[in-house]
């Protein structure tokens, strides 16, 4: 790795993006305050319509006739229709009404829209009478923290909640999987499968890296056909491609898979990053467990991964006996990688979450400079802010704990906290006579 470069344009450069980064965070105030007097506003229209719709005795249709006509009222004035104002007005009150709390976060802002966003979807799958609960303990996960970052473990937060376990519930959404054709234009349809989660991601991921290793090949001198050295497809139209190729004939059409031997594509299986608790692990817990940088899974989908494969890397954390923490090469040991990959979950550059197993473990200080090829000193970073880490003038030192301090060309400091251990441990209720749990 080499020196980060000078930023381009130098003080006249720094001095006018500070002042674009001012005017953005003045624009994001004034727009918030906007944002929120609208929902408040359509949220008051629509308890006006609900007050003045009709006796409590009377039909649901005339309470209905009435939003439908303050909703055309309103998109008259909006300029949309009045199907669109009507939806408008059940989010508002949804978000005024029953999450508070986090509107009132976002006023003082200390969240922001997408945060308000998140925290609503992922609390709407609660009973309402854990609205409150959640919504409290929601806000400060989300305080410094990026809506995209934080969702999935809003997801999570909102799954362990619930009355009902997490294996029950997707046994019962499990039960409505389905493929659906939905006609689109120019003589183009969306295939749509709603799967299990675990196996969509497998899907996509397998997909995607076929694609890449058909792309990869536009490199090569010696391509075998014409056809992959003036291929000019995009990533998204080989993996489109792909798809169809395996539905139709159980092979890309660039594989050179003979008879049941599987060709350079057919051989690539797919990969998924799963944080299993080891309470779900054993079976004592029925909660969710995390897809890393994506979302939960059920806990018999995580058990049968953690056991069934030969492909699953089941780490074990030992303080006595402990994992590598150091070495004299630049290389990672895998020992090391494993224990990387469990502690950072993701890019550590801020807000992003692509999962740590599509991620480059990088030196904070660059080994070329001296850089140790210890725990204290790496840390996963995906291509694009690794790349960003080298070539821009942002700079990163890693602290106590694995928390990384980024600090931008303007001199901004960026605290990017080790994330939330996927595992918590809770002292357990023991009476007298219990056996020893160990």
């Amino acid at each position: 790795m080499t020196e980060a470069m000078e930023t381009p344009g130098g003080d006249a450069y720094l001095a006018a993006i500070a002042g674009i980064v001012a005017d953005v965070e003045d624009v994001e105030r004034r727009m918030a305050a906007v944002q929120i007097a609208q929902l408040r506003t359509l949220a008051a229209a629509g308890r006006l319509a609900e007050e003045q719709g009709a006796p409590p005795n009377a039909k649901v249709t005339l309470h209905d006739m009435v939003l439908r006509s303050t909703a055309a009222e309103i998109g008259g004035a909006m300029r949309t229709t009045d199907r669109t104002v009507q939806r408008r007005i059940g989010e508002a009150r949804v978000t005024i009404e029953g999450f508070p709390a986090a509107v009132a976060a976002w006023e003082a802002g200390r969240i922001v829209r997408g945060h308000v966003k998140a925290i609503v979807e992922t609390g709407l799958n609660l009973p309402a009478e854990i609205w409150a609960e959640f919504e409290a303990i929601a806000i400060e996960r989300c305080e410094g923290e990026t809506p995209n970052r934080v969702r999935g473990e809003l997801e999570i937060l909102a799954h362990r909640m619930h009355p009902r376990s997490f294996a029950e519930r997707h046994e019962e959404a499990a039960a409505r999987r389905c493929v659906r054709l939905i006609p689109g234009r120019d003589g183009m349809s969306d295939l749509i499968a709603t799967l299990p989660t675990v196996i969509a991601e497998g899907i996509h991921d397998r997909l995607t890296q076929q694609a890449r290793a058909i792309v990869d090949t536009r490199e090569e001198r010696s391509a075998p056909l014409d056809v992959i050295a003036t291929d000019g497809r995009s990533t998204d139209q080989v993996r489109a491609d792909v798809l169809a190729d395996l539905l139709f004939a159980g092979t890309p059409s660039l594989d050179d898979t003979r008879d049941t031997t599987a060709g350079p594509l057919g051989a690539i299986r797919a990969r998924v990053q799963v944080l299993i608790p080891a309470a779900t692990l054993i079976g004592a817990d029925d909660g969710p467990c995390d897809l890393t940088g994506r979302s939960p899974i059920d806990p018999a989908t995580a058990r049968l991964l953690a056991g069934a494969t030969h492909t699953w890397e089941r780490l074990f954390h030992d303080p006595t006996t402990g994992v590598t923490v150091s070495t004299d090469s630049y290389r990672v040991p895998s020992g090391m990688r494993r224990f990387l990959q469990a502690r950072d979950q993701h890019c550590r550059f801020p807000g992003c979450r692509v999962a740590a197993i599509r991620c480059e473990v990088d030196h904070t200080h660059d080994h070329t400079l001296g850089g140790k090829t210890e725990l204290s000193n790496l840390a996963h970073l995906c291509q694009r802010h690794h790349s960003m880490k080298q070539f821009t003038a942002w700079r990163v030192r890693q602290l106590r704990g694995g928390v990384l301090e980024w600090t931008s060309p303007l001199g901004r400091i960026y605290r990017e906290d080790a994330p939330t251990p996927a595992v918590a441990f809770t002292p357990a209720t023991t009476h007298p006579g219990d056996p020893a749990p160990f």
